[in-house]
């Protein structure tokens, strides 16, 4: 009987093995989304890029990215870039409702549960998106995609909404509880 449970646990090691390496290169060639989650938010910009700041900027930096703002999977954000002096990003009031208190970065995965670009919420937590960043959320599942929070280190009072499955992320607003 031991035999046989040693047997039959050194089966399962060997199978478990064989999937993890079958999924790491299913993923390999993927570099946007699909799961992945960055271990933290972007580093504060030292100077704002040229591009920061174009009407019609582009964000597909290789074929097949989004034309959004999104994260690599080696955890290089794509598209923050603005810098501290940005006048779209000031607000006379920031953290006018409080400050997010849900807990940020990987180990705070929220799922969506309902409304829009304007206000959605998840655990009991409003947000609204940046009116600037209106047109990177299109295609996000307002009552099902799964989002985390990372804190903005260039904007005073801002967020930033990232995306699981697609990989992109939108600048929000906490509104509250």
């Amino acid at each position: 009987m031991l035999r046989a449970i040693g047997v039959l646990t050194a089966s399962l090691l060997v199978a478990s093995g064989a999937w993890a390496q079958k999924a790491e290169h299913r993923d390999a060639g993927r570099e946007v989304g699909g799961g992945f989650i960055p271990k933290h938010g972007p580093a504060p910009v030292r100077q704002a890029s040229p591009e920061a700041r174009q009407e019609n900027r582009k964000f597909n930096d290789k074929e097949g990215h989004p034309e959004a703002p999104h994260v690599h999977s080696n955890g290089q954000w794509i598209g923050h870039d603005q810098g501290r002096d940005d006048p779209r990003f000031h607000l006379d009031h920031p953290w006018e409702h409080g400050h997010f208190t849900g807990g940020f970065g990987r180990g705070h995965v929220w799922r969506l549960r309902g409304g829009g670009r304007d206000r959605f919420w998840f655990g009991g937590f409003y947000f609204s998106v940046a009116s600037f960043d209106f047109a990177y959320c299109n295609d996000w599942l307002w009552n099902s995609d799964q989002i985390v929070i990372y804190e903005d280190p260039d904007h005073v009072g801002w967020y930033l909404a990232y995306n699981v499955r697609l990989g992109t992320y939108v600048h929000v607003l906490y509104l509250g509880l």
